[in-house]
């Protein structure tokens, strides 16, 4: 069990965007102590660095909105969450090729100018 500070701590995220993750609903409501604090299992870490990469790739809040409820109504829900994953899959893959082309451009760019500056370069020194 852990405390907001130390999950903040461990998965690199403010408590005040842990409790907000909480109160939206894109984690799990967490346990309490007797007196308040709160109570972190190791099932709602694992929530909470899912999240986290979920939302570093670029899915939005309300979609992880939605995969949530739908986790919490169930094992009848599997195939619509597997079903929205693999659309944001497809989208994460078309993004990665948009980014790769973009990589190949900017290689392309910095090597030429790369080469500009090695042909400037003895230019300066004669």
């Amino acid at each position: 069990m852990m405390t907001i500070a130390e999950v903040s701590k461990k998965i690199n995220l403010s408590a005040d965007t842990l409790r907000y993750y909480e109160r939206i609903g894109l984690i799990p409501r967490v346990n309490r102590t007797k007196g308040g604090i709160r109570n972190y299992t190791e099932e709602d870490c694992r929530w909470v660095e899912h999240v986290k990469c979920m939302r570093g790739i670029g899915f939005s809040v309300e979609l992880l909105m939605e995969y949530a409820r739908l986790y919490v109504q169930g094992e009848e829900t599997i195939e619509a969450r597997k079903e929205l994953l693999i659309e944001q899959r497809k989208n994460l893959m078309t993004k990665m090729e948009e980014m790769t082309k973009v990589l190949g451009r900017m290689d392309d760019k910095i090597a030429g100018y790369e080469q500009a500056n090695s042909e400037i370069s003895p230019k300066l020194l004669s």
